[in-house]
């Protein structure tokens, strides 16, 4: 008898010992979804104790050249790959969206508690260092009745290659040719001399906050928690919309219906009333065939939860969650991910 209860005393804390060290998933890239990264993987581990994911939120750009070098297994990007990248890396990486989100532009404007609203010329203008006076007319023609005071504006942008960036700044090259022309579009872009960055989402929101004058642009999940004013943005259709999981799902309409088979697509500047126009997807990268086929498992079951049970916590943290006619596409998608 004292046999047996050894014996089976060995084989418990042995399978104990197995699932401590478990598996061991490490990625990186995009600050725009790891609010709901975060939320993302401690569920799931809550589920699968044995496996643990580690995401680094270190930009778009460094997460894709992550990706390319193979030091994390999957990457996050809020830009597509462009064909130079994806030409680079050592094998085919498929684009999985997740979730939408908004990029909204916040300020810092002394004494104004309103809500301010923008136009993308208006944007494009400041961000071109064209406008450079909160009072500037541009500004009061679409704010009647607010008091802007003669405040100078000081721009603040990412120093990272983000895909936030790529987002705000692929909007705005829509709305102006000379936006798209002098500053283009990319995680990465040549900012106007007199202009400021500030590293990741939470760099750049604590910039504006500490910057009496300022404007940014950041994800809208952390334009909630750090309480900093962000303001609406006139759309296709002329409309000033707030951005809010419903506006940002409003401008997914469309594209949902005209998914490209990779998933690359953009959905800023989208037909529609309701649509908010600085929104996009946020892709997880994963390669197609990977070395470590107990890691590639791990992922598709883990991107079938997320697109499944995950999705309910999108509007919570200030995201929309994918329409289901995505969710279904990339269900089958996933049977590219050889696993064995």
């Amino acid at each position: 008898m004292k046999r047996t209860v050894l014996i089976l005393s060995t084989v418990v804390l042995a399978a104990a010992a197995l699932a401590a060290q478990g598996l061991q998933i490490n990625g990186a890239g995009a600050t725009f979804p790891a609010p709901i990264y975060t939320k993302w993987f401690a569920e799931y581990n809550k589920q699968h104790a044995d496996v643990r994911v580690n995401y680094q939120p270190v930009g778009s750009g460094a997460g894709i050249q992550q990706m390319i070098k193979k030091t994390v297994f999957f990457g996050a990007s809020d830009a597509p790959m462009t064909p130079e990248q994806m030409q680079s890396a050592p094998g085919k990486i498929l684009h999985l969206p997740t979730v939408l989100g908004a990029v909204v532009p916040v300020y810092n404007v002394p004494g104004i508690s309103q809500e301010l609203k923008f136009s993308g010329e208006l944007l494009s203008n400041i961000f071109l260092t064209k406008v450079t006076k909160w009072n500037d007319p541009q500004i009061a023609s679409l704010n009647p009745g607010v008091n802007l005071p003669s405040t100078d504006i000081t721009v603040v942008h990412r120093s990272d290659g983000s895909g936030t960036t790529y987002i705000w700044c692929d909007f705005l090259a829509k709305v102006s040719p000379e936006y798209k022309k002098t500053v283009g579009v990319a995680t990465s872009v040549k900012w106007p001399a007199n202009t400021i960055g500030g590293k990741s989402n939470e760099g750049v929101a604590g910039l504006v906050s500490q910057t009496p004058g300022a404007i940014g642009y950041v994800e809208l999940i952390y334009a909630l928690q750090t309480k900093i004013a962000y303001g609406t943005v006139q759309n296709s259709s002329k409309k000033f919309v707030k951005a809010s999981p419903e506006s940002v799902t409003a401008a997914a309409a469309a594209a949902a219906s005209q998914m490209p088979a990779d998933f690359r697509v953009s959905i800023t500047n989208p037909p529609g009333d309701a649509a908010y126009p600085i929104a996009s997807f946020t892709w997880l990268l994963l390669y197609e065939d990977a070395p470590d086929k107990k890691q590639a498992k791990a992922m598709v079951d883990f991107m079938k939860w997320a697109l499944n049970d995950g999705q309910k916590f999108a509007s919570d943290l200030g995201y929309a969650p994918l329409p289901k006619s995505v969710v279904d596409l990339e269900l089958k998608a996933l049977a590219r991910v050889k696993v064995q």
